[in-house]
């Protein structure tokens, strides 16, 4: 997987889920287990297990890569019905709600990082992969390099934000990565999952957030629901976003709220 430059968080997720098929068969001969008995594992996954449909289609793909690409055998398509992910609308934050969180982040880095994703729009693997020299400063713009997808793509850099940046430069002196880590060249994921835990318990939100959640009240923001309510082509926010398929960001048309105050709740029209 690291020879086809797959990503770390998909091959420790691969790693995870087929170990947990060998150890279903653990009498037997990786090797040797048949479609028979993958469509079985499929299927307890589902029923006994009762993950969720992303789960079950990660899952098939671990077992087809090991077979496919470890083995070299042949690409098969399996007699079991793959799942259709369910549709869920992601949380996304309000202005309000975004405010009182970057109130409660008195440290320098912390803030800097989470408010950079949120300006722009950022994975966190994205964030803490960033490099000085793809800050550029006279376009107003960033450079994502090798994301997901392993594609280059350029992101805003708002004019706020770069009052920051400049007092974080200052500060702390960054060298090669923009973020760096005590113990490590760059600042670690669970470190900023921690600090936006511990800011939004602190602002009082209720919501289930995660550092994602800034991405997707990145995408809904009064700025890009503008565009959204007013019928811009998608792929503008697509192209920001470095969504390989604008299907992924038509989820964000669904969020939009224009013409909800134009219609009437029938329990308006009762006589009580």
């Amino acid at each position: 997987m690291k020879e086809l430059r797959y990503s770390e968080e998909t091959i420790k997720n691969y790693v995870s889920l087929f170990e947990e098929f060998i150890n279903y068969y653990s009498t037997d001969d990786i090797d040797q287990i048949d479609d028979r008995k993958i469509i079985a594992f499929c299927q307890y996954l589902v029923i006994d297990r009762k993950v969720s449909a992303s789960h079950q289609n990660r899952a098939i793909n671990s077992i087809k890569f090991y077979y496919e690409k470890v083995l070299g055998g042949k690409r098969k398509l399996y007699t079991l019905q793959r799942p259709s992910k369910e549709r869920q609308l992601p949380v996304v934050l309000n202005s309000n709600e975004i405010t009182r969180i970057f109130a409660q982040l008195k440290n320098l880095k912390h803030r800097t990082i989470l408010m950079l994703i949120y300006s722009a729009g950022l994975r966190i693997s994205e964030a803490i992969n960033l490099k000085t020299k793809d800050i550029d400063l006279k376009r107003m713009q960033i450079r994502i390099e090798q994301s997901k997808g392993k594609k280059d793509r350029y992101t805003l850099l708002s004019q706020k934000m770069l009052v920051f940046l400049r007092e974080y430069y200052t500060q702390y002196k960054p060298l090669n990565y923009l973020f760096e880590g005590q113990d490590s060249p760059t600042y670690s994921t669970k470190s900023i999952q921690l600090v936006l835990k511990r800011a939004c318990e602190q602002a009082g939100i209720k919501k289930h957030v995660t550092v994602h959640t800034l991405r997707h009240s990145f995408a809904t923001g009064p700025t890009h629901r503008h565009l959204l309510e007013n019928g811009t082509d998608l792929r503008y926010i697509q192209l920001l976003l470095g969504h390989e398929s604008s299907k992924t960001t038509e989820v964000y048309t669904h969020l939009t709220t224009k013409g909800f105050d134009q219609i009437k709740s029938p329990l308006d029209d009762l006589d009580i």
